[in-house]
């Protein structure tokens, strides 16, 4: 979320292992008279961006997608000793992100769903993320939480913005590279852990969705 309101200096630590939202809140005078020369290197314009997405009346809220959730996954894999100034490289990414977005989606009607299937949906993906180690067929789920699979695959996109297999593929591969880099586990051991017997199966998937294999990975974050 996004908003160009001021309010006051609150200290928080992040990352916190997983995230659900985060709230960019910038004081458009106030950086465009600090960082203005920055800005312009990037082709920033926070004056256009605030009127090109309506910021002095309501917030912007973008959901999850591979683009932002690409940027912020990042974070996680950070030394604590520059952790604060990745964090702000990350908002110059996330402001440039904003050329691919198109405002007017916001006044696209989103579909409705039941507090009890949004009850479900997020029931489901707490016990799929708690079992990385499995892979649960959308049958198997549909009949453990008593949702039909079309109301699944629906809800689940709907509240998560992504399809439920791709986001199992993405928490595991972040949760590979969290390994990858934070321990000393062989990668055989790894794969078992996010639901890979085969080796080379998981490197391949791994590759696909952070560019490089795990081996490359680990030594590239040490």
């Amino acid at each position: 979320m996004l908003d160009s309101s001021v309010t006051e200096n609150n200290h928080c630590s992040f990352p916190v292992s997983h995230y659900h939202g985060i709230t960019i809140t910038i004081s458009v005078p106030e950086a465009v008279e600090g960082l203005g020369d920055l800005l312009s290197l990037f082709s920033i314009d926070l004056e256009q961006i605030e009127q090109q997405f309506a910021l002095k009346a309501r917030p912007f809220i973008m959901h999850g997608n591979s683009v932002p959730d690409h940027v912020i996954s990042e974070l996680y894999q950070v030394p604590d000793n520059i952790r604060l100034e990745y964090l702000r490289v990350k908002i110059l990414e996330l402001l440039v992100t904003l050329r691919t977005v198109d405002p007017t989606v916001l006044g696209v009607e989103r579909p409705y769903f039941y507090k009890t299937q949004v009850e479900k949906v997020k029931a489901i993906m707490s016990f799929m993320t708690n079992e990385p180690e499995h892979h649960f067929t959308m049958e198997e789920l549909s009949e453990k939480f008593d949702i039909s699979t079309s109301a699944l695959k629906q809800c689940f996109k709907g509240v998560y913005g992504t399809a439920i297999y791709t986001y199992m593929r993405n928490y595991r591969m972040d949760l590979a590279a969290s390994l990858l880099t934070q321990t000393d586990e062989p990668i055989t051991v790894i794969a078992g852990k996010v639901g890979y017997t085969n080796t080379s199966k998981f490197s391949e998937a791994f590759k696909k969705v952070k560019g490089k294999t795990p081996l490359e990975y680990r030594k590239i974050k040490i």
